[in-house]
């Protein structure tokens, strides 16, 4: 079956990997950006190069009232919705202590407020689908990221989220779960990633030595949680980070030698 889907933050690294990879797939797709039209557009391209029908809708998710106007045109164009991926996000990197109250505001109405929006205004179509919604987290929102505002908190309210909402739709059929990325390349990180010093350093710390890739370690997974494969789970959190969280006892010197 064709699935409609509506996906926010669709112009550049995760969201357009993900656009990519459904429309492979044959999938409907609302892709939504509130920045880099170009972008956007050069993404959208290629998707309908894939034969896949897509639309494109532009909003300022901090703005409280574009959740709403976003799911309602996406589900008037493709005539309903199957599935929800929020993928939008932004950080701004500060100490918390000085961290001001708008940025503070900023990312959660960003990270944390959109998606429940979104939920709210999408709910009576993905129940009438029996369809599921992804929130794209972080493994931030796991383990601190200390220097990074607020970033890590507004990621852990989303990973409760999607716990809560996956509670409170499980008996209509409709699944909720979320994907927390790790070190993934992005435009975002590119700068990171061009200094090869900081490259390896980053790498050495992840057992699987090497930074993820949007398009094959995390579109995948996004499209394994909207397809039948996943029809049985909900309120999970998928963390795809290469080993690296689970690392840390790896770390600590001076580790006693395997007893045998």
């Amino acid at each position: 079956m064709t699935q409609r889907v509506l996906l926010t933050g669709a112009s550049r690294g995760i969201g357009r990997a993900i656009c990519q990879r459904l429309a492979a797939e044959g999938a409907q797709i609302a892709a939504c950006a509130s920045a880099h039209p170009e972008e956007l557009d050069e993404a959208l391209s290629e998707a309908r190069a894939k034969g896949a029908k897509v639309i494109t809708l532009i909003g300022d998710l901090a703005d409280p009232e574009t959740p709403q106007r976003l799911v309602s045109e996406a589900a008037q164009a493709l005539g309903g919705l199957d599935a929800v991926i929020s993928n939008a996000g932004v950080s701004r990197p500060s100490k918390l202590t000085e961290l001001s109250l708008q940025d503070w505001e900023f990312l959660f109405a960003v990270n944390t407020r959109a998606p429940w929006l979104l939920a709210k205004a999408a709910y009576p179509y993905l129940r009438d689908s029996r369809g599921s919604m992804v929130l794209v987290a972080s493994m931030s929102g796991i383990d601190p990221y200390p220097g990074m505002g607020a970033y890590s908190p507004s990621k852990a309210g989303v990973l409760m989220l999607t716990r809560v909402l996956a509670q409170e739709w499980a008996a209509e059929g409709v699944r909720v779960n979320a994907v927390s990325p790790g070190l993934i390349y992005t435009p975002l990180t590119a700068r990171v990633y061009a200094d090869p010093q900081l490259k390896a350093g980053r790498e050495a710390l992840i057992p699987m030595h090497r930074i993820g890739d949007s398009a094959a370690d995390i579109a995948g997974v996004v499209a394994f949680l909207i397809g039948p494969d996943a029809g049985y789970m909900t309120g999970q959190n998928l963390l795809a980070d290469g080993g690296l969280l689970g690392a840390v006892h790896g770390l600590i010197p001076g580790r006693p030698a395997t007893q045998r």
